[in-house]
């Protein structure tokens, strides 16, 4: 393939000017641990990290109040809590 048969294809799903939503997404902090985790390391290491809920961007230390675990055994363990505090709904954007 020469580099005029790449310019000349289009994409197969067209973006639009979407509209930003602030905050990562939960699974991009989740995805930076090591596991098992110590609440209070992962609010030492992400904690000012600002995450997408359906009430607006929250920090995961804030979300993590909320939360009486302090031993997360695994990703999954520490995601589902995570949601079960935020809940699920459309993401507001801006």
């Amino acid at each position: 393939m020469s580099d005029d048969d790449a310019e000349d294809e289009t994409p197969a799903v067209e973006l639009g000017e979407g509209t930003p939503v602030e905050g990562a997404p939960l699974a991009r902090p989740a995805s930076r641990l090591t596991w098992p985790v110590e609440r209070s390391e992962v609010v030492r290491r992400e904690g000012e990290t600002v995450v997408r809920t359906p009430d607006g961007p929250q920090t995961l230390e804030t979300l993590l109040e909320d939360i009486e675990t302090t031993y997360f055994q695994s990703r999954q363990e520490f995601v589902g809590e995570l949601e079960a505090v935020i809940g699920d709904g459309p993401i507001p954007t801006n």
